[in-house]
């Protein structure tokens, strides 16, 4: 809402007698400048969630409505935006998400992108359109390094609470839940190196997303402090590729030509897509070549062979995120924090002792290292 000239604003008093809110008469009710209530009154960002809580008390002891856009949001509901379901993890989040806002009271609203449809901007307007106490974003635009930041700023400007799952930016100022990506890492480099493997291969996603970065960093670290790899030796081992099954697949192919003789892939999806490849190579998934995937998606367990994978905490991730949230709608919002939860190796079937001789794969020969 745009403030009318001369300070007043086009606000309508409760009381029918005629009446203007003037924006002096609403700061000294709510005991700050008359700058801070224009901000809350047009939705712009910089305002505390304490000073807006103030501003719209004002409103309501001087008789006035609250613009529509600014009254009371639905205690009932919260927006969860996700950018897919075909891959299982999120699935899971949503699953996790939802019971624990339905224990709280709320009923969650899953919003997913789709291929040529509703965006994450499309998506949040319509959820802040509906009323939604707050909104949960899991893999968003917010973990991509490239997007603009701004949008978020705006939507804390219209007072809607929200939480960001799997990316952190310094430049949104809202509590973050992701997972230790260079630790997850670290702990599939230090299982294969424990195989003897020696020849690593990483397949990742994008390296504009924030979890990509990161898992290079950790990838690169591991392999320095356990085989004393250079990062130029180590940058034929990295593959970029997407987050999908056929993404892991063309990322798996690259690595298998480049000799190696174990891969760890940034998500479950990509891993199936790795073994794959292997296959198509007659290559034998774990005695030749050992694949360990990124999540502990469900089902993952019963795959062929059952997937060796870095368990993502989802229940823990998305319950903090809940608890985050909550604590937003409530008035006493978190710090600009990221909370980094430890994620867990589980070895099952898909990895194996590194093979005595070189890869079958021609022209390549498996580099001599010593330990």
């Amino acid at each position: 809402m745009t403030p009318a000239p001369g300070g007043q604003s086009d606000m309508r008093p409760v009381q029918s007698h005629p009446m203007t809110a003037r924006l002096s008469d609403i700061a000294a009710q709510a005991g700050v400048s008359e700058a801070t209530v224009s901000r809350v009154l047009n939705g712009k960002p910089g305002v505390s969630a304490t000073t807006r809580q103030l501003v719209l008390a004002a409103l309501d002891v001087l008789g006035y409505e609250r613009p529509v856009r600014l009254r009371q949001r639905s205690a009932g509901l919260v927006g969860l935006i996700t950018p897919e379901l075909e891959n299982p993890i999120f699935p899971a989040f949503a699953q996790v998400i939802g019971q624990a806002l339905t224990r709280q009271g709320y009923t969650p609203v899953l919003a997913t992108q789709t291929p040529g449809g509703s965006t994450e901007d499309e998506l949040t307007e319509m959820l802040v359109e509906r009323g939604v106490a707050g909104i949960i974003f899991v893999s968003g635009l917010h973990a991509d390094t490239s997007a603009d930041m701004e949008r978020y700023a705006q939507l804390r400007g219209r007072g809607v609470p929200f939480v960001l799952i799997n990316g952190f930016s310094d430049r949104v100022q809202a509590p973050f839940v992701s997972p230790d990506d260079r630790a997850a890492v670290d702990l599939a480099v230090t299982h294969l190196t424990a195989l003897g493997h020696r020849r690593i291969g990483l397949a990742l996603g994008p390296e504009r997303f924030v979890p990509v970065q990161r898992k290079i960093e950790g990838f690169v670290r591991s392999m320095r402090d356990r085989l004393n790899m250079s990062p130029a030796e180590l940058g034929p081992l990295i593959q970029h590729s997407l987050f999908t099954l056929e993404g892991g697949q063309a990322a798996a192919n690259a690595l298998i030509d480049r000799g190696v003789t174990a891969m760890v892939c940034a998500s479950d999806m990509m891993a199936l897509g790795a073994i794959r490849a292997a296959r198509q190579r007659r290559l034998d998934v774990p005695s030749e070549m050992s694949v360990v995937g990124f999540d502990d998606s469900p089902l993952i367990a019963f795959t062929d062979p059952p997937l060796t994978t870095i368990r993502q905490p989802v229940t823990a991730m998305g319950q903090a995120a809940v608890r985050a949230l909550l604590e937003e709608i409530g008035g006493t919002p978190a710090p600009h924090s990221e909370f980094v939860f430890h994620p867990e190796l589980v070895v099952r079937g898909s990895t194996a002792s590194a093979p005595k001789s070189a890869p079958r794969v021609a022209g390549i020969p498996r580099p001599v290292r010593t330990p």
